[in-house]
């Protein structure tokens, strides 16, 4: 099939995968879709971040829905991915779309479906959508040009953005952000969240500088995700300039990076705990947790000795905005470095996520390391290890046989509690460590993620997996 969906919605190389005539192949089957449940007239959403192609292909999947009949909403401005999510929600329709690859390379792009209230879409109406493409697939699909559409009142420009951005301003604690004059400094990774972010910092009086703002569709020639490789530049400025905390967002402003006032980089997984923690003790908040299987096992013992439950799904936020859903959940996130909050989008939201972060340094007076050593010292050491690697048809084929059919394992040296095949392989072993293999659902890796009380426990248990498929020395991680 020309168009198939991964963990992440639909990613493709351009001018391999990602062309026009897929872009206008997915929009012609949602609309089929949307027109089959009888949706059709409460309209459709459409957004774009700033890689190369996004705008135009917004456009062209506007004027599908404009010749199928469908009304169409065209948020008219590089905007970031939660927002767009929003804007499903805000204007109560019953889907949309952003055209992103998110945090791929820039030789990626790629469009996300949202479903009412601003979920990702699951399973269930990817696999719909599927099924109406291969349908399609041959057919002439009939469009109304742009300008047309627009002039017909079947595509609308419309701009959420200010309220979008006051909606977080109201969740959040800006007098004590006020109360603070912290010094921030922003790195969209040329990406999307300038506006947003910027605004709602400077609202609170914050000092703010932006570095990397441009639109560069080749992401300064790195991969535009939040990690300790991409965000030299960020600390070095934090470091420089003595910012209280240097914070990135990826390419459509989903996921969030963040370096300390230490000039450190804290992975999501630390990030995810502090905001948890922080709601639990800080805000009294009262509910579970909800992280995917390659997450910290930290967030579970913060549930338990706060008397709450941490529930764990497979890899997708579109897994974790369903259980937060269906449990209550007040957070749920993954290792990534995407994250969500109980009464904002059910799905990932950086920019939220760092003004939450800025609350809470600026509510407690205490720095990121000090309330990171609170937990660790309540609840234990946890550490982890993440590991990728590229392969061939022919190696995926073994490594797929070898784990998931064969369901063979290598000599941990450790005694296994438990073993999950729900998502790639995952491994549970008594002492509460773990390690878990699987491919990646947006890019061509497999990922081996590995948690244990040292970082050299987990370094040794990920190198026996390595061992084991016949995988060293290769990881590019």
């Amino acid at each position: 099939m020309s168009v198939q969906f991964g963990t992440g919605g639909w990613r493709a190389v351009i001018g391999d995968g990602f062309t026009k005539a897929n872009v206008q192949l997915l929009t012609a089957a949602l609309a089929r879709k949307i027109k089959a449940e009888g949706t059709a007239q409460r309209g459709f959403l459409i957004g774009y971040d700033r890689r190369f192609l996004s705008q135009e292909s917004a456009h062209w999947a506007a004027e599908v829905m404009a010749g199928a009949g469908v009304p169409c909403m065209v948020v008219e401005r590089e905007a970031p991915t939660p927002l767009l999510m929003f804007a499903v929600k805000y204007y109560q329709l019953p889907y949309g779309m952003a055209v992103t690859a998110s945090h791929n390379p820039a030789l990626y792009n790629g469009v996300k479906v949202f479903v009412e209230g601003g979920r990702d879409a699951d399973e269930l109406v990817t696999a719909d959508i599927e099924s109406h493409i291969a349908a399609l697939e041959g057919q002439e699909i009939p469009v109304l040009p742009y300008e047309e559409g627009i002039r017909a009142g079947q595509i609308q420009a419309v701009d959420p953005m200010n309220t979008y951005i006051d909606s977080i301003i109201r969740s959040v604690n800006m007098d004590a952000i006020r109360s603070r004059g912290l010094k921030v400094v922003l790195d969209p990774m040329f990406g999307v969240s300038k506006t947003a972010l910027s605004t709602i910092l400077i609202t609170a009086r914050c000092d703010v500088d932006v570095i990397h703002e441009r639109r560069d569709a080749l992401f300064g020639g790195r991969l535009p995700a939040p990690n300790s490789k991409t965000l030299i530049g960020l600390q070095n400025f934090v470091l420089e300039h003595g910012c209280d905390i240097g914070i990135a967002t990826d390419g459509d402003a989903d996921r969030l990076g963040i370096i300390d006032d230490r000039g450190e980089f804290l992975h999501p997984n630390k990030i995810l705990v502090l905001l948890y923690y922080y709601l639990l003790k800080y805000k009294g908040w009262r509910g579970a947790a909800v992280r995917n299987l390659a997450t910290t096992h930290l967030l579970d013992a913060i549930a338990q000795r706060f008397g709450e439950q941490c529930h764990e799904v497979p890899v997708g936020f579109k897994h974790i905005s369903a259980k937060m859903l269906e449990t209550s959940a007040i957070i749920g996130g993954e290792s990534s470095g995407g994250l969500t909050v109980r009464g904002h989008i059910q799905g990932k939201d950086g920019i939220y996520a760092a003004s939450l972060l800025v609350e809470m340094i600026s509510t407690t007076g205490r720095s990121l390391s000090e309330l990171y050593g609170e937990i660790t010292g309540q609840c234990g050491s946890f550490e982890m290890v993440e590991r990728g690697y590229r392969f061939s048809l022919e190696e995926k084929a073994r490594i797929s046989r070898t784990l998931m059919e064969d369901r063979l394992l290598p000599d941990f040296g450790l005694e296994i509690g438990k073993v999950s095949y729900a998502d790639g392989c995952k491994v549970y072993f008594q002492d509460g460590g773990w390690v878990v293999s699987r491919f990646s659902g947006t890019e061509p890796l497999l990922r081996v993620f590995c948690e244990m009380d040292t970082a050299q426990r987990a370094a040794d248990i990920a190198g026996r997996m390595e061992s084991f498929l016949a995988l060293e020395g290769r990881n590019i991680e």
